[in-house]
């Protein structure tokens, strides 16, 4: 709670009902919504929470601020309490996510007084709409132009669902693979990830049969914020 009383952007919720256009509203104070569920029954306490805070199936309500909640349940098993913590991505991104863990520790370890000044997101809102819509439109159009169909692996347009009959493969990297990508990576000055979505759409040129692909992907928006932007909680992720 305390973390969220320091950071605007924790505070905040989208409001559009009798609007012209959505809008960002930022509250004094937003108390964060604590459940507690009984586990004393489940055989495996942590596995029963994660399934029953899914969130795919537990939906946050972004009119009401914090776009958080905490769901907490005593592990019957070893004694110890276990916490589920739920946050939407329109405030939240991976690196908020660490900043407001580190944070809690700190305040955990009684260091709160070495807790850094919060920055305001709103800095980073004011120089995103610094550039026109027009911009971003001539951009786009001048990318995009060309493009005269969407990008349908094997053709394949219906894909609206829900996602339940998804079928997920994993496989980990050796570490010399690991190692030979990070290399290379950097040798260009761009983040491992830049070379997987290269990576990505040569895989949908050939199922696609095109050369000229366009699929989307999230970047870091923090790499072209203002200063202190590795700092700022909020949501920097540009979605290309």
């Amino acid at each position: 709670q305390q973390v969220i009383d320091r950071h605007d952007i924790l505070r905040s919720a989208m409001r559009w009902q009798g609007l012209e256009q959505p809008v960002q509203v930022v509250y004094r104070q937003a108390l964060l919504p604590i459940t507690q569920l009984d586990l004393s029954a489940e055989p495996d306490a942590q596995e029963a929470l994660l399934k029953q805070t899914d969130p795919r199936h537990l939906r946050l309500d972004i009119q009401r601020a914090p776009l958080m909640e905490a769901y907490i349940a005593a592990n019957p098993q070893s004694g110890e309490w276990l916490l589920a913590l739920l946050n939407h991505h329109l405030v939240s991104d991976h690196i908020t996510l660490e900043l407001i863990v580190g944070e809690v520790q700190l305040l955990l370890q009684g260091q709160a007084s070495s807790l850094p000044q919060p920055l305001p997101y709103r800095n980073f809102i004011a120089q995103a709409q610094a550039v026109s819509l027009e911009q971003h439109e001539a951009y786009f159009r001048e990318q995009l132009g060309d493009i005269e169909e969407p990008s349908a692996p094997f053709g394949l347009l219906n894909v609206q669902g829900d996602g339940g009959s998804i079928e997920e493969a994993t496989l980990d990297l050796s570490e010399d693979l690991a190692k030979r990508i990070r290399d290379s990576a950097r040798s260009q000055g761009v983040s491992a990830a830049v070379l997987f979505h290269v990576a990505w759409a040569q895989v949908i040129a050939q199922c696609c049969g095109r050369e000229d692909v366009v699929f989307g992907t999230v970047l870091s928006g923090r790499l072209q914020g203002s200063a202190g932007a590795d700092r700022v909680l909020g949501l920097f992720i540009n979605t290309l």
